[in-house]
């Protein structure tokens, strides 16, 4: 075998700190994405360079990295790495043994960038595959050397917390989200809940996962189970401020907002009417993305019957959630960013707020209008909490229901979203409609989703129909016109071109809506 030497240190592009050259070359070897760009960048993992002068014997970690086979395991597809997190069809595309390899690709990808990982936070939703999938997955961690803190059946926000709180290395959530029940897949971060999509290390994990003969730690991990939800309800409860005993309808399809509500509840004096809180794998009442106007329908029903002062619904993971009225009139997420912009800026008067470039004209003016600063960005939680670290944000939201708080690690969490709406809703003493009514001064499509032939080619073709407008293509293409606009995209998720059109009068919006449609359409 060949005896591999390195020299002492080097430096990542745009990174301040050096790294040793033995861990450099791990991370060559494990597709880190600086690599490509980087100066340092060898011909081939094992040889000196020529300007190498002081060597050290290569670590044992980055060894095992570099014997790691070149043959693919095509057992693992490709497509289930996603922009934002790993999503497929159980079993048929994601398995226990794609579980924990995926477990085992995360620590050797981690390693490759900070060499002591010692703990990684796993927790999952109450999907029927998720138990076994979460088992797979904590094997693989511990394989490769590092400890998994299981802490449960929990929503997406606890993990976050559970990474920021208590200085993990990262954490990886079991769950699909709102997609039906016989998808699962996983959303992972590294330290301080940073995402981890497919720029900043899932496309790396994806061709680590996808070799063979993934090398076993000599010392394995330990799977430590923590309970977490004390620290959690008072962490919650720290963003509760003097709440009024108002009545909520929940719709927790089911899912774990089925769990979480009523731990964190229990200490506030509202009232909750519960919906289909029975935790059930099996979605038996409906499919847990309120994001679908069918799925409010009870929602909706159950507020009017009540009389209650709002209602939310949750996604499966209770990351995201859809607001109605007391009239059981849905209301867009843009609108409730407005909202909950406007209160957190009367505490930083010129604080950048993010919005994701979906969102109608409404948002900016307003955030502008309480003294902050209205940054657009692409859709996608990895871009937004990515923006918001580097802007310093004090918040962040759009149309996708997720909302984005500094205070909690510039990740989302639904359920500091619904507990500052009720800490408006208690200090305006006003209902929801007439809190909202002065943001619903334009008319909007909402989200409409289209399968076309080639989303690109459809993009392109798009476009040259309105070459006279204002354009960019900062995510898929916006078309912006005096009183109308409208913004085609790319699905992160699926194969789907996805439509949003808003126009200053109804008149404006169906005319024009009408217009793109039929464009959209011609073949």
């Amino acid at each position: 075998m060949a005896n591999y030497f390195v020299k002492r240190k080097r430096q990542c592009p745009g990174d301040g700190y050096e790294i040793s050259v033995s861990v450099c070359k791990g991370r060559q070897r494990a597709l880190y994405p600086k690599c490509p760009v980087c100066h340092h960048r060898d011909k081939a993992i094992g040889t000196l360079t020529e300007e190498e002068t002081e060597y050290t014997p290569m670590d044992t970690s980055t060894r095992k990295i570099l014997q790691l086979s070149t043959n693919q395991d095509k057992a693992i597809d490709r497509q289930i790495f996603k922009n934002d997190d790993v999503r497929g069809k159980y079993p048929e595309q994601l398995d226990e043994y794609t579980s924990e390899k995926i477990g085992m690709a995360t620590v050797l990808f981690l390693k490759s960038i900070k060499e002591d990982i010692k703990n990684i936070v796993v927790a999952r939703d109450i999907r029927l595959s998720s138990n076994s999938l979460a088992s797979a997955l904590m094997a693989g961690i511990t394989k490769a050397g590092v400890n998994a803190i299981d802490i449960g059946e929990v929503s997406t926000d606890t993990i976050y917390f559970a990474v920021g709180n208590y200085n993990y290395d990262a954490g990886i959530m079991v769950t699909a989200s709102h997609s039906p029940p016989n998808y699962n897949g996983f959303k992972l971060c590294h330290e301080q809940a940073m995402p981890i999509s497919f720029d900043t290390g899932l496309s790396t994990i994806s061709e680590i996962a996808r070799q063979t003969d993934l090398p076993v730690s000599e010392q394995c991990g330990n799977i430590i189970e923590k309970d977490i939800l004390n620290d959690y309800n008072k962490y919650i409860l720290s963003f509760a401020t003097n709440l009024r005993p108002l009545k909520i309808v929940i719709d927790a399809g089911n899912g774990m907002a089925g769990k979480m509500i009523p731990i964190i509840f229990k200490d506030l004096p509202c009232k909750i009417v519960p919906l289909f809180f029975k935790l059930d794998g099996t979605f038996p009442s409906h499919e847990p993305n309120p994001l679908d106007s069918c799925n409010l329908r009870d929602l909706q029903n159950k507020v009017r019957e009540t009389r209650s002062h709002l209602g939310v619904a949750f996604d499966y993971d209770a990351d995201m959630c859809v607001f109605v009225d007391e009239n059981g009139q849905k209301i867009g997420g843009d609108i409730i960013t407005a909202i909950i912009a406007t209160k957190l800026l009367q505490k930083e008067m010129g604080a950048t707020v993010l919005y994701d470039l979906r969102s109608g004209w409404a948002l900016p003016e307003e955030i502008k209008k309480a003294g902050g600063s209205p940054y657009r960005e692409r859709v996608g939680h990895s871009y937004i909490k990515a923006t918001m670290r580097e802007k310093n944000a004090i918040f962040g939201g759009g149309l996708s229901g997720h909302y984005y708080f500094r205070e909690n690690y510039f990740a989302d969490s639904a359920i500091i979203a619904l507990i500052e709406v009720l800490n408006i809703l208690s200090s305006r003493n006003v209902p929801m409609s007439n809190l909202i009514a002065p943001l619903r001064k334009y008319c909007s499509t909402g989200e409409i989703n289209f399968k076309v032939a080639d989303n690109d080619k459809k993009i392109e073709q798009i476009t040259e129909h309105f070459i006279d407008a204002k354009i960019d293509y900062l995510d898929g293409v916006t078309i912006e016109y005096e009183d109308w606009w409208f913004n085609v995209r790319k699905s992160n998720t699926e194969p789907l071109l996805r439509l949003n059109l808003e126009g200053k009068t109804k008149a404006i919006m169906e005319q024009r809506k009408k217009q793109v449609i039929d464009i959209i359409g011609e073949t």
